[in-house]
């Protein structure tokens, strides 16, 4: 139950968050469907605080404190994509003061679950769904392309190096991301469907989600968006 979880995270992780009324977008959508750019996007316009989870983990698992420590254990235990980590993130993040009027959250909710914690101390305004097939997805995926040396991320479709395969930062050899080959894909999308459609679904039956065409080009989807939002 979502009330026995938030007092297992008080308690664990010594966060404390109170509900509270504000403007809270939730942008999903298949991985390599752009969400994080229209949620980048959408923020930029309303001057609301992006919030992307991935951001904030990596952020959070480098620190030497409580938090950063129980993310870390819970890495090594193989327990990374548990309710209880991304729950904590979000109690940490809604401490902020610069979120007090709310936020765009871009990878979280990812659960139903996470949902259901969410709106004990957020309502979400919007729930905002990027619409891309998984083929054109997986097109976009495939094409990322990371440094070997200073790590600078590049697409052969949207942000292409000067020279094939070699970085324009530091002339290191370019690669196929770890979390962009075949079969990462497959994997990424497997989850989707397994953890987050239904999440999709819980906000669509509550009358919050707007679709979102996202195989246009950008500045067409975020038109798009802000004209279901007005």
């Amino acid at each position: 139950m979502p009330g026995k979880m938030s007092r297992k995270l008080k308690k664990n992780w010594g966060i404390l968050g109170e509900k509270m009324e504000q403007i809270n977008y939730v942008v999903l959508g298949l991985p390599g469907s752009g969400k994080g750019t229209q949620a980048a996007l959408l923020a930029k316009e309303t001057g609301l605080v992006h919030i992307s989870t991935g951001d904030e983990f990596r952020k959070i698992r480098e620190e030497d404190s409580d938090i950063g420590r129980r993310v870390r254990e819970l890495i090594d235990a193989g327990n990374l994509g548990t309710d209880e980590v991304a729950n904590a993130i979000f109690l940490r993040v809604i401490k902020n003061p610069e979120v007090e009027k709310g936020a765009v959250f871009d990878g979280y909710p990812r659960r139903v679950t996470q949902a259901e914690f969410f709106k004990e101390y957020r309502e979400v305004t919007k729930c905002i769904f990027i619409d891309v097939s998984e083929e054109e997805c997986a097109k976009r995926m495939g094409a990322r392309r990371v440094c070997s040396e200073c790590n600078a991320n590049y697409n052969t479709i949207y942000i292409k190096p000067k020279e094939e395969g070699v970085c324009d930062k530091c002339g290191g050899e370019l690669k196929v991301r770890d979390d962009s080959t075949p079969e990462a894909i497959q994997k990424r999308f497997e989850v989707y469907h397994k953890e987050t459609e239904p999440t999709v679904d819980y906000y669509e039956e509550k009358g919050l989600l707007l679709r979102v065409n996202g195989e246009q080009p950008i500045d067409d989807v975020f038109e798009e968006l802000k004209k279901g939002l007005e």
